[in-house]
C-alpha cells in the first residue's frame, strides 16, 4: 500500500512537470507574436489543460492495458516498477527542461516504464505491437503531418492577404492556441492517468481491462493545470524564438497544425508526443514564409533529443528498477535520489533564471495600421 501512495504521488508530480514542459506546445506563438501576454497565456493554458482532460480517456487505455502486457496474474509490472519507470520519466524531463530542450514529456515515460519492465519482467512485458503502432509510428508521422500540414496553411495565409491584413491573425491566435491547450489536456493528461490505472490492477485495487477511475482523472487534470500554469519559460523561449522569428500568421497556421493533429490521435488512441507536433508545425511555418529562415542548428539539438529521449529515460528507469529490486530499502534508496536529482536540477535552475519578465513583445490586441500618405501638394 506505502509503494502504491508514492507510486500515485510521483505519477502526479510527473504529471505536473508534464505541464510546465509542455506550455510552450500551445503558448510558445501566441507569447511571441504579442497576441497573448505571458501571464495570461499560461492561465489560459492551465484552464483548458483542465477541462481538456476530462474529454477523453483512449490514451489512457493504451497505456494502462496495452503497452504493458496483461498475464494471467496480472500485468506483468510490479508497483516498485513503475515506481522506477517515473524517476526516469521524470529526471529526463527536468534535464531537458533546465537545457530548455522541448523533448517528449510522453516519450520520457514511455522510456522509464520500458527500461523499468525490461530489468524486473523481461522483455516479454512490453507488447511490441502497441509500442510499433501506437508510439513509434505516430513520433514519425505526427512531427511530419503537422509540418506540412503547418507549411501549406501558411502558404494560403500569405497567398491571400496582404501585409496589413496580417495582424488581424493575433486574433486568430487567441482562438487556435486555446483549441491546441483543449487538445493537449485530452493527449498528455491521459498518459498519467495511465500510469496510475496500471498501477491500481498491478497491485490488485482494480480490475484488468478497465479504465481511469474519476478521482485518477480528477487528480492529474489538476495536477497538469497547476504545472501549466507555472510555465515553461525556458522551452516556450526555446519554441518561439529558437527555431525561427515567428509572424502572427505563421503561429495561427502552426496552432490550427497541431491541434489537427493532436486531437485526430487522440481519437484514435495514439500517445503521440505533442512536443514534437508542436516544434513541427514550426518548421513548417518557417520553412512556408518567403523570407523567414529557420535556424536548423537549433532543430537538430530538437531533433536529437527526440531521438534519445526514450533510451535515455529508459536508461534512468532500468538503473532505478534494479535498486528497487533489493526491496523496501532499494525502493527508499530510489526515492532518495530521486528527491536529491529534483533539487540539484532546481538550483542549478536558479543559476539562470527564466521567467515571463524575459519575453518583450507587442501589446496583445494591438493591430498596427498603414499610416495613410500625404496628398502631394500641388
Amino acid at each position: 500500500m506505502l509503494v502504491v501512495v508514492l507510486v500515485v504521488a510521483l505519477a502526479l508530480f510527473f504529471d505536473f512537470t508534464n505541464g510546465f514542459h509542455d506550455t510552450a506546445n500551445a503558448m510558445a506563438t501566441p507569447i511571441a507574436t504579442g497576441a497573448l501576454k505571458p501571464k495570461v497565456a499560461v492561465a489560459l493554458a492551465a484552464i483548458l489543460n483542465l477541462v481538456g482532460a476530462f474529454l477523453s480517456t483512449e490514451v489512457a487505455k493504451t497505456i494502462s492495458g496495452g503497452l504493458i502486457k496483461e498475464g494471467d496474474g496480472g500485468v506483468q509490472i510490479t508497483p516498485p516498477l513503475i515506481l522506477a519507470g517515473l524517476i526516469g520519466a521524470i529526471v529526463w524531463n527536468l534535464v531537458t527542461w533546465l537545457l530548455g530542450l522541448p523533448s517528449s514529456s510522453s516519450h520520457a515515460l514511455f522510456g522509464g516504464l520500458i527500461g523499468a519492465a525490461v530489468v524486473g519482467a523481461g522483455f516479454g512485458a512490453i507488447d511490441g505491437s502497441v509500442l510499433v503502432a501506437k508510439i513509434l509510428i505516430p513520433a514519425i508521422l505526427a512531427p511530419l503531418t503537422a509540418g506540412f500540414v503547418s507549411f501549406i496553411v501558411t502558404k494560403i495565409a500569405y497567398a491571400i492577404t496582404r501585409k496589413r491584413e496580417r495582424d488581424g491573425f493575433k486574433r486568430g491566435q487567441i482562438f487556435t492556441s486555446s483549441l491546441v491547450s483543449l487538445a493537449h489536456g485530452t493527449n498528455d493528461a491521459q498518459k498519467t492517468m495511465g500510469v496510475i490505472t496500471l498501477t491500481l490492477i498491478a497491485a490488485g485495487f482494480q480490475t484488468s481491462g478497465t479504465g481511469p477511475e474519476l478521482w485518477v482523472i480528477a487528480a492529474c487534470a489538476l495536477a497538469i493545470a497547476i504545472g501549466t500554469y507555472s510555465g515553461g519559460w525556458r522551452i516556450i523561449k526555446t519554441l518561439g524564438r529558437g527555431i525561427t522569428d515567428v509572424e502572427p500568421a505563421q503561429g495561427f497556421a502552426a496552432e490550427a497544425a497541431t491541434t489537427a493533429t493532436i486531437l485526430a490521435s487522440t481519437h484514435l488512441g495514439f500517445a503521440l508526443s505533442t512536443t514534437q507536433v508542436a516544434s513541427g508545425s514550426v518548421i513548417g511555418t518557417g520553412v512556408g514564409r518567403k523570407g523567414a529562415s529557420v535556424r536548423w542548428r537549433t532543430a537538430g539539438r530538437i531533433a536529437l533529443g527526440w531521438l534519445i529521449t526514450i533510451p535515455a529515460a529508459g536508461l534512468v528507469g532500468a538503473v532505478a528498477a534494479f535498486i528497487a529490486g533489493f526491496g523496501m530499502w532499494g525502493i527508499v534508496l530510489d526515492v532518495l535520489l530521486a528527491v536529491g536529482a529534483i533539487l540539484a536540477i532546481f538550483l542549478r535552475s536558479r543559476r539562470t533564471r527564466v521567467d515571463h519578465r524575459h519575453f518583450h513583445v507587442p501589446e496583445p490586441g494591438v493591430f498596427v495600421r498603414p499610416k495613410k500618405r500625404k496628398k502631394a501638394q500641388r
